[in-house]
Formats: C-alpha cells, sequence, structure tokens
C-alpha cells in the first residue's frame, strides 16, 4: 500500500497539563477542535498504523547513547514517563505493531542509518498528540525519534532523507500506514523565556511547508534557528521529515501564539500526498 495521511501537529505538555489555566478559552477550543478534526481524517483514512515522528527529550536516551533516528518496534509502549497527574494523561499502554515496524525499519535502513527500539517509554512528545489523535490507543502506533535536542544535531537534509525513505518503506507494505510529525514550531521549554513565541518566524516556517518548498525548508541553520525560535525549535526536524514523506504542500488548519500558557506555537495542518 501506501501512505494515507500525512500531517503535524504540536506538541507541549501545558496542552493537556494546563488547560485549565487558559485565559483564552475560545481559542483553545477551537485548536483543541482542530485536533479533532485531525483524528477524524486520519480514522477516514482508516490505516493499520500510525507512525508518529517526535523529538527525543532524553526520556529513551542520554548523551551516553544519542541515535540521529529510532524506530520503535516493539509490540507496546507505555506512557507518558512524566508524572500523569502533571501532564493530565492516565499512565496507559499504547499498542505497536512490531511486525510492520520491523518490515519499515529494514527498508528504510537501505539507505538512511537508523537505531530500532523494542522497548520504548512515550514522552508528553508523543502521549499529547495521542491523547487527541487516538484517545481510546486503538491504533497500533510505530514511534520515531529524531535528535532535536543533543547536538550535534541531526542535520536537516538527513531528516528530509529519512522522510523520503519512510514514504518509499511504506510503499513497499500492504498495510495503510498514516504520519504525523510533531514538535515545537517556537518555544523555549524550561527556560525563563518560557511562553515566549515567535509567530513571525513560525508562520514563515509554515509557508515554506505550505509552497513544499525544500531549499528554503534546508536553508535554516541552527544558530538562526536558536535565536529566533528557541531551542524547541530545533524540533523542525518532524516537520521537515513528514514534508519529505508527504511530497505535497502543507495545508495549515490551525495556527496560533495566543496560548502562551502552552509555551508553544500551535500547529495543526495536513500535507497532499504525492
Amino acid at each position: 500500500m501506501s501512505l494515507v495521511y500525512v500531517g503535524v501537529l504540536s506538541h507541549a505538555p501545558g496542552i493537556t497539563g494546563r488547560a485549565d489555566l487558559v485565559k483564552n478559552v475560545a481559542v483553545r477550543n477551537e485548536f483543541y477542535e482542530k485536533l479533532d478534526q485531525q483524528r477524524q481524517e486520519i480514522e477516514t483514512a482508516k490505516p493499520d498504523a500510525l507512525v508518529v515522528v517526535a523529538a527525543e527529550h532524553f526520556a529513551n536516551f542520554f548523551m551516553s547513547n544519542m541515535p540521529a533516528f529510532c524506530i520503535g518496534i516493539g509490540a507496546q509502549h507505555t506512557g507518558p514517563i512524566e508524572d500523569p497527574q502533571w501532564l493530565k494523561i492516565p499512565a496507559t499502554t499504547v499498542p505497536g505493531h512490531a511486525d510492520l515496524g520491523r518490515r519499515l525499519c529494514t527498508e528504510i535502513m537501505q539507505s538512511v542509518d537508523l537505531a530500532y527500539a523494542e522497548e520504548w517509554k512515550l514522552d508528553h512528545g508523543i502521549m499529547v498528540p495521542l491523547h487527541f489523535l487516538t484517545p481510546r490507543y486503538d491504533l497500533p502506533v510505530i514511534p520515531v525519534n529524531i535528535n532535536c535536542q543533543g547536538p550535534p544535531l541531526t542535520p536537516l537534509h538527513r531528516a528530509w532523507a529519512f522522510g523520503q525513505a519512510l514514504k518509499r518503506a511504506c510503499a513497499a507494505v500492504p498495510e495503510r500506514v498514516a504520519v504525523v510529525g510533531t514538535g515545537g514550531i517556537s518555544h523555549w521549554p524550561a527556560t525563563p523565556d518560557s511562553g515566549k513565541i515567535n509567530a513571525k518566524w513560525d508562520l514563515e516556517f509554515l509557508h515554506r511547508l505550505g509552497r513544499a518548498d525544500k531549499k528554503a525548508l534546508l536553508s535554516y541553520t541552527d544558530e538562526a534557528t536558536y535565536r529566533e525560535g528557541g531551542q524547541g525549535a530545533f524540533e523542525i526536524r518532524t516537520y521537515i521529515a513528514a514534508a519529505a514523506a508527504a511530497g505535497g504542500p502543507l495545508r495549515l488548519q490551525f495556527y496560533t501564539e495566543k496560548l502562551p500558557i502552552f509555551a508553544v506555537g500551535c500547529t495543526v495542518g495536513r500535507f497532499d500526498i504525492r
């Protein structure tokens, strides 16, 4: 088969953990409605599995062992690794798809060096998206981490190459596969600037996705990204991988900087698959 859905969405612990502290309730509810629309679009595509391309937050790896890419090939995964009361997501077991994960891994490794793990502890970077997209946790999930945290970071052009390899791998299996890339965009987590959002920078990045402009997307430097979008913005790698997997432009469905308590530019979008 092939890819049946590719999208992007923001993740941040505040999206669930601080929902009750939001002052602009109407904007929060609109954001949640767009996330629910994304859930419906994924369900309509009838995937056999959901690949979640996320960022490593030192949940499974640290600087003693930090792969550029890792894919989860376990039969199940557990999460959240954070305090469930803090994140406001109950601890649960999420089904994996070990057989499909192995076959995707085998094909991706033909062109991209890839680590794999049969055990995976899901942090907020995956659990927050799943809370909205698979609230019953009944869709098998194949987690993917890209090193967006510990320098030297995965180069942007390699994130693009990974997305292309993922697309090729999906085309080689009979299952229907949905993919979401999830990350910031601009945010400064765990710093005095937490809650700061650079909407101008975010929207320029989203416009580049909307033009499917590979050259412009890969032109970012880590130095400029850190300056304009904070260390959390290194997670653009997950969006770039999703863009490469889809091959078409992003249709932006929602963006706002008006939920600073979530400490991230809140985004929902869907790619045309080509």
